[in-house]
């Protein structure tokens, strides 16, 4: 029995402005360990701001969010950052990438915040990730050399410098032409398949999504399938 990676328990958001509106209703369900879910449905079905509530990123919300065994209700907001930077990592549809730093030292950035091992050993840790992702050879340019393709990639290699539980991502192949959508699909099922890594996307594709594990739809704030 694989382990459960994330859960979210009875989750319902309003908007508040000017009036009140409910964009999610009762939300549950769980995502194991190894497993790649996909989450599809049209625009303002409430797709990201359920990513942005189960990232702890946003937290007025009703109904309770469990990542890897820990309840993250009440939990004040310095508990919820360090939990997103050593449990969870992000990969958007824009790769927020530093032009002033190497490759290197963006794919670094999140091991010395979390602060977990010494410069060194997170160095060589940066060098092993873009190894698995094909792109260590380009570990010392700035971000302005690569192509969007090749952006994505050092993206997904940032995300992954804290052996996080899980993966998240809006959107990641929004930006990208077919030929590199593609190689993100590969790398996520990969990680999946090899590494064991949970990972949850949010997407529009539903070509990408048919491939994954597993699709979560919604439609207009509620899971339909």
């Amino acid at each position: 029995m694989e382990a459960t990676i994330l859960e979210a328990r009875s989750i319902s958001k309003y908007f508040h402005d000017p009036v009140t509106t409910q964009v999610l209703t009762d939300i549950n369900f769980k995502l194991n360990k190894g497993e790649f879910a996909s989450i599809i449905g049209k625009s303002g079905c409430g797709k990201s701001t359920l990513l942005y509530i189960l990232s702890t990123m946003d937290t007025d919300y009703e109904g309770e969010v469990w990542i890897d065994g820990i309840g993250m209700k009440n939990k004040k907001d310095e508990e919820l950052a360090s939990v997103r930077n050593a449990k969870i990592g992000f990969v958007f549809q824009f790769h927020y990438l530093l032009n002033e730093l190497s490759v290197l030292d963006n794919v670094m950035m999140p091991g010395l915040k979390l602060g977990h091992f010494s410069e060194k050993e997170i160095e060589q840790r940066a060098y092993e990730k873009l190894k698995v992702l094909g792109i260590q050879n380009e570990a010392l340019k700035r971000p302005t050399q690569l192509s969007g393709g090749q952006k994505q990639r050092v993206a997904i290699a940032r995300a992954l410098i804290n052996d996080p539980v899980i993966i998240m991502g809006d959107e990641p192949t929004g930006n990208l032409d077919k030929k590199n959508s593609e190689i993100v699909f590969n790398i996520f099922q990969e990680l999946a398949e090899v590494y064991n890594q949970s990972l949850l996307i949010v997407t529009h594709d539903n070509e990408f999504a048919a491939r994954t594990n597993r699709i979560i739809e919604m439609e207009d704030g509620k899971i339909i399938h």
